[in-house]
């Protein structure tokens, strides 16, 4: 089984406390080829971009105008522990042993904007740039088509005929190309049980999506029927409202 998240917007650089095993991405010279197209790119260009203020402009231009072509321990983290939004909250990925980290390098993937596709332990630098981004590039006007079909392949040789747990958001599973994968796609979605209204609140969403990579992780997860067992924060699989690809857990609001 094979857990997908997106990236977060929010980062944490500071150093680990202690040595971890480090790995590189298999698109690093897609990113090189990205991180040179947006240092072309001015502050106000990357303000319209990706429709941000003028002081993340301001920092994202200077990330790309500092990016390396080779990551290392001392200018890049691990992509697991240096993603820090709400997703990797949930993921909790800094109580992961040793044993975890290793099973997670083989049942979690990231996707990303600038690196394509992310195992947990792959060293990444500093950047902001989502899937959404209509960045022009030699194959069009977006990441999507300068992605094309190999996250879709990539995925599908990292599962290798598994399930492949879609826990990433809409803008980023779209670059998988999912009607093309030959994996078996199972996406759960979290709501919250309000006064008897089922709704998705998109902090606790994903918060939730982290939760359950972590889950995969720690319990080795293998199969649907484990999935359903996910219990975390209060969650419980309604199978009323499911269906065999669609999960869906719900909760009492607090």
């Amino acid at each position: 089984m094979l857990a997908v998240l997106s990236p977060a917007k929010k980062l944490n650089f500071d150093r680990p406390a202690e040595p971890m095993p480090e790995t590189y991405p298999e698109f690093q010279e897609d990113a090189n080829r990205l991180a040179a197209i947006a240092q072309r790119l001015s502050v106000s260009d990357l303000r319209s971009l990706m429709h941000i203020s003028e002081d993340l402009a301001k920092l994202n231009k200077a990330r790309f105008d500092g990016f390396a072509a080779q990551s290392s321990v001392e200018n890049a983290k691990q992509a697991m522990f240096a993603f820090a939004g709400d997703t990797y909250t949930g993921l909790e990925a800094t109580g992961f042993d040793p044993s975890d980290c290793l099973y997670a390098q083989d049942h979690l993937r990231i996707l990303s904007g600038l690196y394509g596709l992310l195992r947990p332990m792959d060293l990444i630098q500093p950047y902001r740039l989502e899937m959404g981004s209509r960045l022009n590039n030699d194959a069009g006007t977006t990441l999507y088509a300068y992605w094309g079909e190999r996250l879709c392949t990539a995925l599908d040789a990292a599962s290798n005929g598994a399930p492949v747990v879609n826990l990433a958001s809409n803008e980023y599973f779209k670059a998988a190309k999912e009607k093309k994968m030959t994996s078996p796609v199972i996406t759960p979605s979290f709501k919250e049980d309000r006064n008897g209204e089922l709704k998705m609140i998109g902090f606790f969403a994903k918060r939730a999506r982290g939760a359950m990579a972590r889950y995969i992780i720690k319990n080795r997860v293998k199969t649907v029927d484990g999935l359903k067992d996910f219990d975390l924060d209060g969650y419980k699989f309604q199978p009323s409202l499911s269906t065999e690809n669609a999960l869906t857990f719900t909760r009492s609001a607090a």
